[in-house]
């Protein structure tokens, strides 16, 4: 497929492109061509052709509109340029409107280069295809006239497309038909009625280079240098998620080292001064066991049994005024305990009774 198109090339310069001297070619309505970075069907283009009672030596650079609208279209019909902008190689001798145009309408399209999208799942990813040098590519099409209502003759191209080469599969299963050299050009805009079919294929030559450019060109109205600017696709790494991951990685790996420590090294080590003084005193104790210090646990060692019912008592939330209910009377006596009490075990309740 072929639907967009850089041609920037001055008419003039088109014959040489096509391999073609100037001195014997006619040039007819080049002052409608306007050049552009992005061509799309109803632009006009200059379309080489041969002359109508031309032997082969007589050439025409006409000034047609991309997207063929045939002769036998009625002439009340609005022209719908998108509908015939290609033609199948494969089919071109079998469809109506190509099959009648092969002897004697064949012509040449020279651009700098053409797009295609690649697509990836919504998103879709324009690529700018040219040759290395820079030199025009030459593409193979058919041309035909038609005539309105109001008796305007319209001249219209399609471009001839067939298979990917292999090199482009990667990134459309279609391409327009490149005629890279003097002789295939000849081959086409030639009268044989079978020869032509030998250049229908897919270009296969290594100096076909592309890259990747901006997807506002997919807008037709998107026009100037821009449209062939080199981008830099971003790589699955450098998405916001993988940024927000590697970081996390990046952070957690002190944490990581830390872990390697052995056990026997986690024991030895003294937890920090200010810890130390705090569990001087057991009121100390119970601040830090209530928090679940992992430095005081290292440090000390020693697990301090606590009465069930003081912990439950000391990990219920509190009741509203109507819901409380009767205190056990061992845990009133446990409340009324200060800070400067040993941890009381159920031996010592029982021993003062």
């Amino acid at each position: 497929m072929c639907g967009r198109a850089r041609c920037t090339l001055r008419a003039d310069d088109i014959p040489r492109a096509c391999h073609r001297t100037v001195a014997n070619t006619r040039f007819l309505h080049t002052d409608r061509y306007r050049p552009s970075y992005n061509v799309s069907p109803g632009f006009n283009l200059p379309v080489l052709r041969r002359e109508d009672a031309s032997d082969g030596e007589g050439y025409a650079l006409h000034c047609m509109k991309w997207g063929l609208i045939p002769s036998f279209t009625k002439k009340t019909d609005k022209p719908d340029h998108y509908k015939m902008f290609n033609a199948r190689a494969e089919s071109i001798d079998e469809k109506a409107s190509f099959r009648r145009l092969i002897p004697k309408n064949r012509c040449l399209v020279a651009v700098e280069g053409f797009y295609e999208w690649k697509k990836d799942g919504s998103r879709k990813q324009p690529y700018y295809i040219h040759f290395k040098d820079g030199r025009p590519l030459v593409f193979a099409a058919l041309y035909d006239s038609w005539q309105n209502s109001e008796g305007e003759i319209l001249c219209t191209f399609t471009i001839v497309t067939t298979s990917s080469s292999s090199a482009l599969q990667w990134l459309h299963d279609r391409m327009p038909v490149i005629l890279g050299d003097k002789d295939s050009t000849d081959v086409w805009l030639g009268s044989s009625a079978s020869s032509y079919k030998n250049v229908l294929k897919p270009y296969e030559e290594s100096d076909l280079v592309w890259y990747p450019v901006t997807p506002g060109m997919g807008k037709p109205s998107f026009d100037g240098p821009e449209c062939i600017k080199e981008i830099q696709l971003k790589t699955e790494g450098n998405t916001s998620i993988s940024k927000f991951f590697s970081r996390k990685g990046a952070e957690s790996e002190p944490i990581k080292q830390e872990q390697k420590i052995s056990s026997h090294e986690l024991i030895k080590t003294e937890p920090p001064t200010d810890l130390r003084e705090e569990a001087k005193t057991e009121e100390g104790e119970n601040d830090l066991k209530s928090r679940g210090c992992p430095h005081y646990q290292d440090a000390t060692k020693v697990p301090i049994k606590r009465d069930y019912d003081t912990f439950s008592a000391d990990s219920k939330p509190a009741l509203a005024n109507n819901d409380q209910v009767r205190e056990n009377p061992v845990k009133k006596k446990e409340k009324g305990k200060t800070a400067d009490d040993k941890q009381p075990t159920l031996f010592s309740f029982f021993g003062k009774r």
